[in-house]
């Protein structure tokens, strides 16, 4: 065993020494591998980021809400021109499901509205995503109040002019003033602010912190929501412990009776549950690690094939070193290693430096993006350290190999 011991230490001697007389060409050997470590980490970086922060703002919400469209989510096998006839799932086919359908924890009626702008005094707020919701949503999302109160089921029913804005879009308007009682306009009309909710975090583009909440009949008065209008959808969340699938059938059954469906006839709308959303989510996550793993590999790919050349070159400079030393009882193994370790130092150095670089990026991109958290996890500093050894042992092996393999004789002789 100490035999052994004897042998890595004197080959990884050897090979540091080897690396540090000639600095430029280890460099330049490294960078193939820093640049592959670091695209394939940067990518999984970026990518399991994006991964956390939606299934961050999902968190809260139940995994079983249950939305029904005439519209599809998801990839769908009905032509395009038979779902552009369906009927709207309009406020009538809310208040039948509501009442109708057994095993209901809350139900809510949403209507997909343009982005809106928001003024108040002098501030103006561009493009805000204003969402005409009935007051259930509340329950449904999850959502929690910083001040304020969200609309209650009276205000939700009546269409009150009344809104509830998000932690970062209360900002943007009001600043450091009160917002709790003001006056805003929004689709040209007034509205009193009532509610800010807490900061929600995760990315801009889908938080609450971003948006505003206005009862959906406040909306309706003057938003057309008929078949060629805006598209409206109905969030269901069922009751714990329902049979969620059962619970789904009887939605399914009751609502198509409702629309006068017959036996055979297709359903003419939509009905997407938020854990087949996550799935499609997973699904697509998967997708692009893969596109990752296959770009990044090709750089990988070039860094392997440069330090194999490099070891080939230090083979042939150090032929008659190595005669020597198998001159002097040097075992084939002891080559062997020498020349495999100083492959396995350039390349995992090589790694080292990528994860670095990795590591300032998302230092620097959590900085630039605000709500949003790049992450470097330990998976991933671990798969890039491990990926960087492996390619250095494979672009080592034959270079390694060949060294080991000299006759003393003749790598003796061609020193001179």
């Amino acid at each position: 065993m100490l035999i052994y011991l004897r042998l890595f230490k004197e080959s990884f001697s050897f090979a540091i020494n080897a690396l540090r007389s000639n600095k430029l060409r280890t460099f330049l050997s490294q960078i193939g591998v820093t640049v592959g470590i670091f695209s394939i980490i940067a990518v999984l970086a970026a990518i399991d980021s994006l991964d956390r922060n939606i299934k961050g703002q999902l968190e809260g919400i139940d995994k079983n809400t249950m939305y029904v469209t005439r519209f599809s989510f998801g990839p769908t096998n009905v032509p395009r021109w038979k779902r552009d006839n369906f009927p709207q799932t309009g406020s009538e086919d809310y208040e039948f499901i509501k009442r109708n359908v057994p095993d209901i924890d809350a139900c809510a009626f949403a209507i997909v509205g343009n982005p809106q702008t928001i003024k108040y005094q002098d501030n103006t707020v561009t493009n805000v995503q204003v969402t005409p919701v009935s007051n259930e949503i509340y329950e449904i999302d999850n959502l929690k109040l910083y001040k304020g109160r969200f609309y209650n089921e009276t205000e939700s029913n009546n269409g009150s002019a009344v809104i509830v804005l998000g932690y970062n879009l209360a900002k943007n308007i009001f600043e450091d003033e009160e917002p709790i009682g003001k006056v805003i306009r929004a689709y040209g009309r007034k509205l009193t602010v009532i509610g800010v909710l807490q900061k929600f975090g995760g990315l801009n583009m889908d938080s609450p912190d971003e948006k505003g909440f206005v009862p959906a009949n406040f909306a309706r008065r003057f938003m057309n929501i008929g078949e060629k209008g805006a598209l409206t959808m109905i969030a269901i969340k069922p009751k714990k412990g329902v049979d969620v699938a059962a619970f789904e059938e009887v939605l399914r059954q009751k609502y198509r009776r409702f629309r006068g469906l017959k036996q055979g006839d297709i359903d003419n709308f939509f009905i997407t549950k938020l854990s087949g959303f996550t799935d499609l989510i997973d699904g697509i996550i998967s997708f692009m690690n893969t596109i990752g793993w296959i770009i990044s590999g090709f750089s990988l790919l070039v860094g392997g094939f440069g330090i194999a050349n490099i070891m080939f070159v230090s083979v042939k400079e150090r032929t008659h070193i190595i005669g020597i030393q198998k001159a002097m009882g040097a075992k084939n193994r002891f080559i062997l290693f020498q020349f495999l370790f100083e492959a396995i130092i350039l390349a995992v150095i090589g790694g080292l430096v990528g994860l670095v670089l990795v590591w300032i990026g998302t230092i620097i991109g959590t900085q630039l993006a605000g709500d949003f958290e790049f992450v470097l996890s330990f998976k991933n500093m671990f798969l890039g350290f491990s990926v960087s050894t492996i390619i250095g042992l494979i672009a080592g092996i034959l270079p390694a190999n060949s060294a080991a393999k000299l006759d003393p004789v003749e790598a003796i002789r061609s020193g001179f």
